[in-house]
């Protein structure tokens, strides 16, 4: 029996990450496992606090009001709340799901706004949940699991200056809830938080290839969604500024 956990059996794809011109630095803080690849040596502790500061801010409004971390229907929530609580609030509301839908990519957007005067490139990722902002094509690998024709899925990303979210969620691998049976749903758009949400919305809403069309249509018309890619089985369905390299 293996000893890792599940996390460590899907972080195997930081292996895979190659960006030999960017500085690489982990950190964990409780269940956040995040993967920093900067032009710039940035302090660790500058990076630790920032992370701790935006997990107090959605743990102490989690005890004001107990739905923000169990609704999986979107919430409004009150005009105090912390800014990453009314953004994840926003993103579950356009895209159907409970604000915590968003949580992963939301922590990655603000530590993303906190680096952009400091790095011109920038790549955070949070449990498969990517903040970018670079002057070049970067490349994400989707993993679809072991046994599909698609494995090796590899997407070229450009984000100009402006910073995108790219977020995969699945029906099959890892730990997220899902209602769904797709292997993988990729979703950039212009904030990781957004792409989060989105993701796990549409996952949830292919349940069998009939389904593909009409969640590729949902995504599609979100206002931000810059692209969609979806695997089930033997089926590829994208739409937008999507560029695949093999």
């Amino acid at each position: 029996m293996s000893h890792h956990s599940v996390a460590d059996q899907y972080r195997f794809y930081r292996d895979l990450i190659e960006a030999d011109d960017l500085k690489k630095i982990e950190i964990t803080v409780k269940e956040t496992d995040i993967l920093f690849l900067l032009d710039k040596e940035i302090e660790r502790d500058f990076l630790r606090e920032r992370i701790i500061k935006y997990r107090e801010d959605i743990s102490e409004y989690i005890k004001r009001d107990k739905r923000f971390l169990v609704s999986l229907e979107p919430l409004e929530v009150e005009d105090s709340a912390p800014e990453i609580v009314k953004e994840m609030s926003l993103a579950g509301r356009l895209a159907g799901t409970g604000p915590m839908a968003g949580v992963a990519g939301a922590i990655s957007d603000f530590l993303g706004r906190d680096l952009l005067n400091l790095c011109s490139e920038i790549i955070i990722e949070n449990g498969g949940d990517i903040f970018l902002k670079s002057e070049k094509a970067r490349y994400i690998r989707i993993y679809t699991g072991e046994f599909s024709p698609y494995k090796r899925l590899n997407l070229e990303v450009k984000s100009e200056g402006n910073p995108l979210g790219a977020c995969t969620s699945s029906g099959k691998i890892g730990h997220s809830l899902s209602f769904g049976n797709a292997d993988s749903v990729t979703i950039i758009s212009d904030k990781a938080v957004l792409s989060d949400s989105i993701a796990t919305q549409v996952a949830n809403l292919v349940k069998t290839k009939t389904d593909i069309k009409k969640a590729v249509d949902f995504a599609k018309n979100i206002l931000g969604v810059k692209g969609v890619v979806i695997v089930f089985d033997d089926v590829l369905a994208s739409f937008g500024e999507i560029q695949f390299v093999i």
